[in-house]
């Protein structure tokens, strides 16, 4: 991947499922705002440079649709919170030959989320689902881009990237700790459990 001057992003959101409307406050907004940010602050691979633009989907969907995904393309039959499906193979090449036809965009990929697990996980983390949401969907773009967590390495600097997105958005690091709770002071037991 090679830092350069970014490409236009075209982003098609789809409301597929799921009750993201009474979820989140402009789910759809949301979703796309959190995609921009992710595709200005990462590098991008060598065939997005000089592309007249890049191209991606976001699909809020429900675990319904999710499970159906995961378990036809990955063979994992549950749903899982995010899904992306990227166009740009592992050197960074389109899967299709639009990279050599210019003024076409580059179709990077599909972010799915699960509705019913999205809010699950947010209230099992105690975070505000509008947080985890945008996290998820960074998250999902910068593996579109060829970000991956398979090393420790790439893990700490994927991390890294989404964390300094989500902090220039207002949002805590997810990968902290719970906060503290001010009402208790750092001498006292913890009585739970």
């Amino acid at each position: 991947m090679t830092a350069s001057a970014h490409p236009p992003l075209e982003i098609s959101v789809g409301l597929e499922a799921g009750d993201w409307e009474d979820l989140v406050a402009d789910a759809e907004g949301r979703v796309e705002a959190a995609a921009r940010a992710a595709f200005a602050a990462a590098e991008h691979p060598d065939v997005l440079r000089g592309a007249a633009a890049a191209e991606m989907s976001l699909v809020l969907a429900d675990d319904a649709m999710v499970r159906t995904l995961n378990r036809d393309y990955r063979g994992k039959d549950k749903p899982t919170n995010v899904l992306s499906f990227a166009l740009l193979d592992d050197a960074g090449d389109a899967d299709d030959d639009l990279a050599s036809h210019p003024g076409m965009p580059i179709l990077i990929g599909d972010v799915i989320l699960a509705c019913e697990t999205v809010r699950r996980e947010a209230a099992e983390q105690g975070k505000p689902v509008e947080d985890h949401l945008t996290h998820l969907v960074i998250h999902g773009v910068l593996h579109l881009l060829g970000y991956d967590h398979e090393t420790d390495p790439d893990a700490d600097r994927m991390e890294r990237l989404e964390t300094s997105i989500l902090a220039g958005m207002g949002i805590a690091d997810p990968y902290a700790g719970p906060p503290p709770d001010p009402d208790r002071s750092p001498r006292d037991p913890d009585v739970s459990g």
